[in-house]
């Protein structure tokens, strides 16, 4: 690996970061001491704007390099973290209880704040760095937000380009899927209305929660007998509540889950006949179904060109042993999208040496990475910003 000078000589700095952010974390859209933390160490850093308050508590930074060009290319870091309760043992777990960086945004937000300390004591590029570090990306719209407060019209970018961390066992690995490269998602609440009764006379109810389980079966012949065999589309049933007695047939009953999906059409299917199954439903058993939907995210997709150009500045730091291409896309899901809808970009991922999965309360963040993801984020800069000669 050859992380650039500075950078690598900021390691401890990066790892003091990433442990205290990991300490102490937040859950989407009430970042503020991570942003507080951030906007510190831009102005510590000399960065020439700072703002905050986009996306309530997002930070934008403006980088200018050595010549004063006209391009401007974006890198984006999320900062939230998860409604999970810690278990991985580490001296610097999180202090804020039921709440965890199982993710790795903290390391998202120490690795950019990394490029950002090279960026502006280098500038060894010609035109601007826009550095945006988002909140909420765990389903709560922080992209969304972000944009709808104006971040491309106050900042325009020409480019932008997002990473993520992959625990797969192998630190430096970098690859982009280019194309449609994450899943778009939904989620789904289901309110079944019944009628409750005494669990000994079953007869006199219409068992709001024995509807609802066979609901959860029924929305998975969405997948088996309505969306093509070579389409892909994923729907999970992932809660369903009824009842707090044992001798009460429940008289409500929720369901709640996800779509996920690559195609708009495909999505507009699933949603379609999940609505006609509910109605169907809710005739055929004499009860009221309400269906909620909502779309999260969009389908991310990476534009070809500028995948290349990701991983070629990627190869700058990991080597060209260290890139690949992914075959597949994730069924995984990334508000990152919504910014890639306006502006085109890429999003790679960064293998490290932590296997346990993203998500899990026992997930650990390898922080050899930092240096790497800092490195790479700098770089894109560098590379898609030349400096001209004259």
């Amino acid at each position: 690996m050859k992380t650039l000078p500075l950078i690598a000589k900021s390691t401890d700095e990066l790892n003091a970061i990433f442990r205290d952010l990991h300490a102490h974390p937040e859950i989407g859209f009430t970042e503020t001491r991570t942003s507080i933390v951030v906007a510190d160490k831009l102005h510590e850093y000399g960065v020439d704007e700072v703002h905050t308050g986009l996306g309530k508590t997002g930070v934008v930074g403006l980088i200018h390099g050595k010549q004063k060009g006209n391009r401007r290319v974006g890198l984006r870091a999320d900062m939230d973290a998860l409604p999970i309760h810690e278990m991985t043992g580490l001296d610097y777990a999180s202090t804020n209880d039921g709440v965890m960086h199982a993710c790795g945004h903290d390391a998202h937000t120490t690795m950019l704040l990394g490029a950002a300390k090279h960026l502006a004591a280098t500038r060894d590029f010609d035109g601007t760095a826009v550095i945006v570090f988002q909140p909420a990306e765990e389903g709560l719209g922080g992209a969304r937000q972000m944009i709808a407060d104006g971040l491309f019209e106050q900042f325009p970018c020409d480019e932008i380009y997002g990473m993520h961390n992959f625990p797969n066992g192998e630190l430096g690995k970098v690859s982009i899927c280019k194309g449609a490269a994450m899943a778009g998602a939904a989620f789904f609440d289901i309110k079944v209305t019944g009628q409750g009764s005494h669990a000994a006379v079953p007869s006199q109810s219409k068992d709001a929660l024995i509807i609802a389980a066979s609901l959860a079966s029924e929305l998975q012949t969405i997948l088996s007998r309505n969306v093509p065999a070579l389409d892909t589309c994923v729907l999970s049933v992932t809660m369903l509540n009824a009842g707090a007695a044992y001798n009460v047939i429940p008289e409500v009953a929720t369901l709640g889950g996800t779509i996920r999906y690559f195609k708009d059409e495909v999505y507009e299917l699933a949603a379609g006949r999940m609505q006609a199954i509910c109605d169907g439903f809710a005739l055929a058993h004499g009860v009221e179904i309400a269906l909620e939907l909502r779309n999260v995210f969009d389908v991310l997709i990476n534009d070809n060109d500028l995948s290349d150009a990701y991983l070629e500045a990627a190869a700058d730091i990991v080597g060209q042993e260290n890139i690949m291409l992914a075959d597949e896309p994730k069924t995984g899901s990334e508000d990152f999208a919504d910014m890639l809808k306006i502006v085109p970009g890429a999003y790679c991922v960064v293998g490290h040496a932590g296997t346990v999965p993203l998500h899990n309360p026992s997930f650990t963040l390898d922080p050899e990475i930092l240096p790497i993801g800092a490195s790479i984020m700098a770089r894109m800069i560098e590379k898609r910003l030349p400096l001209q000669t004259v």
